[in-house]
């Protein structure tokens, strides 16, 4: 980040009134204020905008059903790098997840900030049912072996 000083009377436009540039003039010295500057990717230099950067950093609170979680996460991510992260938290897999926004199922590739994600709100963090019933029926596969021995003969 570059922060460069510049005067205010460099920017404003001449006016044919002499009482107006005096003015101009005897302001000058304590107008001076500092802007600071940002490299986009593609190698531009532009004046770094106030707040809205891609470095803003917001804390979803996610809930999961008995528990609750808050995670700082960029305002850019998509729901996909949430899961991740939550995946670290939780012990659930990316893909046994379900976020819930507003009311609805959110898909991986959408921002939280084109669906109005903001600081302190909160996301609903549900286990895939399916999945879930999968995982159960492998569970009850392993611990209880079938104790019935097929009894036709041939």
């Amino acid at each position: 980040m570059i922060k460069l000083r510049y005067s205010k009377r460099l920017f404003k436009r001449s006016n044919s009134s002499s009482k107006q540039q005096a003015s101009a003039c005897v302001g000058a010295g304590r107008a001076r204020e500092e802007i600071e500057w940002e490299m986009r990717p593609g190698g531009m230099l532009v004046q770094k905008r106030e707040g809205r950067g891609g470095e803003e950093v917001i804390v979803v609170r996610v809930a999961t059903g008995f528990s609750w979680h808050d995670v700082s996460i960029r305002a850019t991510s998509t729901f996909g790098e949430l899961k991740v992260i939550l995946s670290m938290v939780t012990g659930l897999e990316p893909r046994e997840q379900r976020l819930l926004f507003r009311g609805k199922e959110r898909e991986d590739t959408d921002h939280l900030h084109m669906l109005g994600v903001r600081d302190k709100d909160k996301v609903l963090l549900l286990e895939d049912p399916a999945l879930k019933d999968m995982k159960l029926r492998a569970l009850a596969a392993r611990v209880v072996p079938s104790q019935c021995q097929p009894f036709i003969q041939v």
